[in-house]
């Protein structure tokens, strides 16, 4: 706690944390003489199976269908930043992906944080990320974030958190026959098109999804086709659910590449590369099944998935492909014991992966898991819960040493109601991850890098009245051999002419921080939501001492209120605010990036079963980026801009 005083009063973020905390107190008077309203209690899935989120030791932030829709959202990743506040940067293609940082790792974020889609884990074993947006949006029931380690039920790399989404058939309940089609026109040269139909009979249930998106986009040679399906037929009765799915996804996109300073301010448009592109293509298929059997639940998902990658950098092709096999089997047992109640979770995880460059190396990743945890309920609502897994992970490249390592994670948790609306919670643990593919691939003289590992702490307080509920928490990530690249050592095998840069283990490191999360129905007609967060992310030792880690905002805010009216018409609006944050590769905090707000704004009006549209993103044509890099040089940096002000007009029709 010294430590966190200590940062609270040398730091500028500071400011918002104490404001976080005013917002906060003033919720009681808020509440006070409002109409009655009632938030539904929030179910999630991130711990393996179903749970309310109010009795886990830890914060998941959820987002539903219905957010989705009133935000007028279009990818899985803009949700999560314009309604969650989860720091965002653009990634180099234009199909609207965006790097998610969950707990501030900066450029090493997509290998901290663990991405599961109805059950499957997603995360590649290079650095290749995820490309949440190929997800056809109009399928998704509700996306579920768990920031801080989830390394026990999700094993190697999720030391920042996970991402669960769930697809509207994923869910497993019963659904009606239903329709819908919807079409969007807008400013860069959008057209979209998105179509969503369920049909149910008896116990049997077909659900299909689909879209296209073609944009210009706003820079020259970003012009981009997106477009994506996904079919999922099942079956279900009382106690057992049976099911098949497949998805796909195919990006078509130029690639602009990046601007130095000048050519920023001179032209942000402007492209150095007009001839670059990339193609992208996913196809993905599941077999599901799920049973409960008197005091049991049982659960297994088996899933393959291909990736195909085809692109042309400065007149250089790069093509690779991946398969990937993965495989979850899971129980819970829950019995009561007197006046206490016991609830064990048991799993296996296994998964193969494998990635194949033309002209180039073959690359291979196995893993094998084995976790339990066990949730004892106290007569009084006191919920105490312990956690274990061992993982066992192989790698092996063509170029590179194979690897061979068992690892183990930990938690124990805490969950303690102080009266019917507050309570307090707290966990401590253990997490892990091993460098990737590539990252092995390029070190300083062939050297082995280490596991990373970190010893987390979070711990906050709930609290929900009739017309909200607001989650404050704290936590904090000490790590040791972090992973991550690191320009300023030596290496004479390098490619740069300064024979600087390699991929590294850090001296020790430390994140920690304030998240601050709350839900308020001021009358039925108008609600509001607000997630705010002030972290800090330094090297602790060694070289950098005492310097922030890039691409790590300190403070970030987004505020969202939706406002209906009448029953025709209603109006969502949200403001994001981050805080500047170093330029990557800057380790000498010496290259800041500007500080940016955005706005938006979307009404719709309903006649019967059509929804008319206008959104406004950016309204205050806002100029800035998200991501940008040190130059060689070291003068510039490379800049990525984002969108200005941009209109979209759409139409759904639901049958």
């Amino acid at each position: 706690m010294k430590t966190l005083i200590s940062f609270v009063r040398g730091h500028a973020p500071v400011r918002l944390g104490a404001s976080v905390l005013a917002v906060f107190a003033t919720f009681p008077v808020l509440a006070q003489g409002q109409t009655e309203v009632m938030l539904n209690e929030v179910v999630v899935s991130a711990a393996r199976f179903d749970s309310e989120a109010s009795s886990l030791p830890y914060g998941v932030s959820v987002i539903t269908k219905d957010d989705i829709a009133r935000a007028g959202v279009s990818t899985v990743n803009e949700a999560v930043i314009k309604l969650l506040g989860v720091p965002g940067r653009s990634d180099f293609y234009g199909g609207g992906d965006s790097s998610l940082d969950l707990r501030g790792f900066g450029e090493a974020a997509g290998s901290n944080q663990v991405v599961i889609v109805d059950g499957i884990k997603m995360n590649e074993a290079d650095q290749g990320g995820t490309r949440l947006s190929g997800i056809v949006i109009n399928s998704v029931e509700r996306i579920e974030v768990l920031r801080g380690s989830g390394s026990v039920l999700y094993g190697e790399g999720a030391t920042g958190g996970v991402i669960v989404i769930t697809t509207k058939a994923g869910l497993g309940v019963s659904r009606k026959n239903s329709a819908a089609l919807y079409a969007a026109t807008g400013s860069y040269g959008l057209d979209e098109a998105r179509a969503n139909a369920t049909l149910v009979t008896g116990g049997f249930s077909l659900d299909v999804a689909g879209n296209k998106r073609m944009a210009d986009n706003h820079r020259d040679n970003f012009k981009s086709t997106a477009e994506a399906s996904s079919v999922q037929a099942q079956w279900s009765n009382d106690w057992l659910r049976l099911g098949a799915s497949y998805a796909n996804d195919t990006l078509d996109s130029g690639l602009p590449g990046s601007l130095s300073t000048p050519q920023y301010q001179a032209d942000p448009r402007h492209t150095n590369y007009p001839t670059d592109k990339g193609i992208i293509k996913n196809m993905r298929q599941t077999l599901f099944a799920s049973a409960g059997l008197g005091d049991w639940q049982l659960a297994a998902d088996i899933g393959q998935r291909t990736k195909d990658v085809d692109s042309l950098y400065s007149g250089y092709p790069y093509t690779y492909k991946v398969d990937a096999d993965t495989l979850a089997l899971r129980a819970k047992y829950e019995v009561k014991l007197g006046s206490l109640r016991n609830a064990m979770t048991l799993g296996h995880d296994q998964a193969q992966w494998k990635r194949s460059v033309v002209g180039g190396s073959a690359s291979q990743q196995k893993t094998n898991a084995y976790y339990a945890q066990d949730e004892l309920i106290l007569s009084g609502g006191t919920r105490l819960s312990a956690g274990y897994r061992a993982e066992n992970i192989k790698q092996s490249d063509t170029f590179t040493a194979s690897i061979d390592s068992d690892q183990t994670a930990w938690e124990l948790g805490l969950v303690q109601p102080l009266s019917q609306k507050w309570s307090v919670f707290g966990r401590v643990g253990s997490s892990f991850r091993l460098a990737n593919i590539d990252e092995s691939g390029f070190t300083v003289a062939s050297a082995v890098l280490k596991p990373q590992t970190s010893r987390d702490l979070e711990f906050g307080n709930r609290w929900k009245y009739s017309g909200g509920r607001v989650e404050l928490r704290f936590y904090r990530s000490s790590l040791s051999n972090e992973l991550g690249y690191d320009p300023t050592v030596a290496n004479p095998q390098a490619w740069d002419p300064t024979n600087k840069g390699a991929n590294v283990n850090f001296e020790p490191t430390q994140r920690q921080g304030l998240e601050f999360e709350a839900h308020h129905e001021l009358t039925k007609y108008l609600g509001l939501q607000i997630n705010a967060g002030v972290r800090e992310a330094k090297f602790t030792q060694g070289a950098h001492n005492g310097k922030n880690v890039p691409l790590v905002p300190t403070s970030t805010l987004a505020l969202r209120a939706d406002w209906h009216p009448t029953s025709n018409h209603s109006f969502n609006a949200g403001v994001m605010r981050v805080s500047s944050q170093n330029s990557g590769g800057d380790f000498l905090d010496m290259f800041p990036m500007p500080a940016y707000t955005t706005v938006d704004l979307r009404y719709m009006y309903q006649l019967k079963n059509m929804e008319f549209s206008l959104g406004i993103t950016n309204m205050l044509d806002k100029k800035y980026y998200s991501q940008a890099f040190v130059n060689f040089g070291g003068t510039d940096v490379g800049i990525y801009p984002e969108a200005g002000r941009a209109f979209t007009a759409a139409l759904r029709v639901n049958f």
